[in-house]
């Protein structure tokens, strides 16, 4: 008599969202989403989870993605205050065995299974195939990470690039990080590069110019640029952008990222049309002796919606270690 089916929990946890998935006989089902807010700790969330999938086969082992620095199996999430523990998780919820990786290497581990559709081109030439790609995003903060593909053992560099300084190209943006220095001390890239950074960015505009600009969220600093309605939030997405092109840049002479550039997180898969129209390009290549160099390397937005499962599957699958 064949045993019972089992099922492997698949999870990816971010400053804002937390997404479940359940994987039986190879399937990923349906992705549920929880908002961190609504929970006081990871347990709670998911407990309410597995409650609503208490009559499914039973769960073996987890595989979680999160969005922080992860030591001895065990992480606290640097914008939300969460922790998530393997070995606490494992004794609460009776699994064999849980790993909690770094959300970016999830979604690196995705790139070899995205389809044509689930990629927008902006610029750039053909990708090597057997060269480097890295994958960056804005979200809630920023995450990066570098695929390095090999014949026989490919690897996965994870980083905390979001926590970098942030580099300014031109006067405009030197005064804005002087303002945010101010504020803040130390400007990490994620200081400007995330959906609290846009807020950073459209705040700093309006108190160098002296203006009066109304508080606004990210999505609200976006709708305004989009409909032209507020010059202040134009200028904080389109420098948004540019920024982007540098640090997305910075990465590719970096990691010798001739394998592409892969843009995710929650913000600019929304903004992918405006984003070509933007500076982020003309940044991405302004890199002096080395901009024939650059302007090689092919970039492009994943419009898939939750690439991080497509990595996690893969994880659980073939149990890499790297």
């Amino acid at each position: 008599m064949a045993s019972p089916a089992s099922c492997v929990l698949l999870g990816d946890i971010g400053g804002t969202n937390a997404r479940f998935a359940l994987v039986t006989d190879g399937r990923i089902g349906p992705i549920e989403r929880s908002a961190v807010a609504d929970y006081p700790d990871f347990d709670r969330a998911l407990a309410v989870f597995l409650d609503r999938h208490r009559n499914e086969p039973p769960i073996s082992s987890a595989v979680l993605a999160v969005a922080g620095p992860i030591k001895a199996n065990r992480s606290a999430l640097i914008n939300s205050g969460w922790i998530i523990d393997a070995g606490r998780l494992g004794q609460t919820f009776n699994l064999q065995n849980v790993r909690v990786v770094n959300d970016f290497k999830a979604v690196a581990w995705s790139l070899p299974h995205l389809e044509p559709h689930d990629l927008f081109a902006v610029g750039g030439g053909e990708r090597a195939v057997a060269a480097p790609a890295v994958v960056l995003g804005p979200g809630t903060g920023l995450g990066l990470a570098c695929l390095v593909p090999r014949p026989y053992d490919s690897f996965v560099v994870i980083t905390e690039a979001g926590h970098a300084t942030l580099p300014g190209a031109n006067a405009r943006e030197d005064a804005v990080i002087a303002h945010l220095r101010n504020h803040f001390g130390h400007v990490s890239v994620e200081r400007a590069l995330s959906g609290p950074g846009l807020v950073n960015l459209y705040q700093s505009l309006a108190a160098i110019d002296h203006l009066s600009a109304p508080p606004r969220k990210p999505s609200e600093i976006t709708d305004a640029a989009l409909r032209g309605s507020c010059p202040t939030s134009r200028e904080a997405l389109d420098m948004f952008c540019a920024m982007l092109g540098t640090v997305a840049g910075n990465a590719a002479l970096t990691f010798d990222a001739r394998g592409g550039i892969y843009i995710g997180g929650g913000i600019v898969p929304r903004l992918s049309e405006y984003l070509a129209r933007s500076q982020f390009r003309a940044r991405f290549e302004a890199k002096g002796r080395f901009q024939s160099y650059v302007a090689a390397i092919p970039s492009w937005v994943i419009m898939h919606p939750d690439p991080a499962f497509l990595g996690l599957q893969r994880l659980a699958r073939q149990k890499i270690d790297q």
